[in-house]
């Protein structure tokens, strides 16, 4: 598992160069996109905060396209932090999305109070084609655990990114096994954050790391071919600027469950 998850992660990005390529990706309201805050806990308060969340997903959350998910960031540079998701929504649902009924005034009074910084605020969108979630059904709890590698992409290497994860793409299918996966592209610009795209694996238990028996080079060799493995490896180097991991824990509890 432990080749497996730092080829996936290391090749499984790709750049969104501009909106119109989002456009011309999902012309219909099919796509899949997802709504993630990140948070900063009062850490003195957290029993307080965790009970209120909870009640809060558990009222307003609770299924359908407003459904929410709560992770707790164990490693990388936000540790510490949390992490709030909705979705999959799409910019339709955002209309309807809940705000009447109190939904505000208890997020403004419950939450909030024990919460020190609102990090980010993001929308997320799968690139369906190259992702591989297929045995996914929507149940966080199967895969509680999420490896997530954020990268920033050389726009000047924009020309090898189809090729490169075509054969990506077609590798990671092909791995023994249930492998899921999603690649997602930041829909709006960050700035000087480098949030281009995130790639995540999902994990049933910590013990999945240590099996290293699934190798992403032995399957792109059969796959692809072993006389294209270098230079795959340097398409890969010229497409990142920057990238860095988090492992995200779910937690069942917050997220009203």
């Amino acid at each position: 598992m432990f080749k497996k998850l730092i080829f996936s992660q290391l090749l499984a990005l790709v750049f969104l160069c501009a909106n119109t390529n989002l456009n011309a990706q999902d012309d219909s309201k099919s796509y899949v996109m997802l709504e993630s805050i990140m948070l900063t806990p009062d850490y003195t308060k957290l029993a307080v905060l965790g009970e209120n969340m909870r009640k809060h997903n558990a009222k307003y959350h609770k299924d359908g396209p407003y459904k929410a998910a709560v992770y707790n960031i164990s490693t990388g540079p936000n540790t510490g932090k949390i992490v709030w998701m909705m979705g999959p929504v799409t910019y339709t649902h955002l209309d309807s999305r809940p705000s009447a009924g109190g939904h505000d005034e208890d997020w403004r009074d419950n939450v909030m109070p024990y919460i020190k910084k609102i990090n980010t605020s993001e929308y997320w969108r799968m690139d369906t084609k190259i992702s591989n979630m297929d045995m996914m059904d929507g149940d966080n709890a199967k895969y509680p655990l999420i490896f997530v590698r954020y990268g920033e992409i050389n726009e000047d290497a924009g020309y090898a990114i189809e090729p490169f994860f075509t054969m990506v793409g077609n590798t990671v299918k092909a791995m023994e096994g249930d492998n899921p996966w999603g690649l997602y592209y930041n829909e709006f610009r960050q700035g000087n954050l480098g949030r281009h795209v995130a790639s995540v694996s999902f994990y049933k238990n910590w013990t999945e790391f240590d099996d290293d028996s699934i190798s992403f080079m032995d399957t792109f060799n059969k796959t692809i071919g072993k006389d294209k493995w270098q230079s795959f490896l340097d398409m890969g180097d010229n497409l990142f600027t920057n990238s860095w991991d988090e492992i995200w824990s779910y937690n069942a509890h917050m997220s009203g469950k």
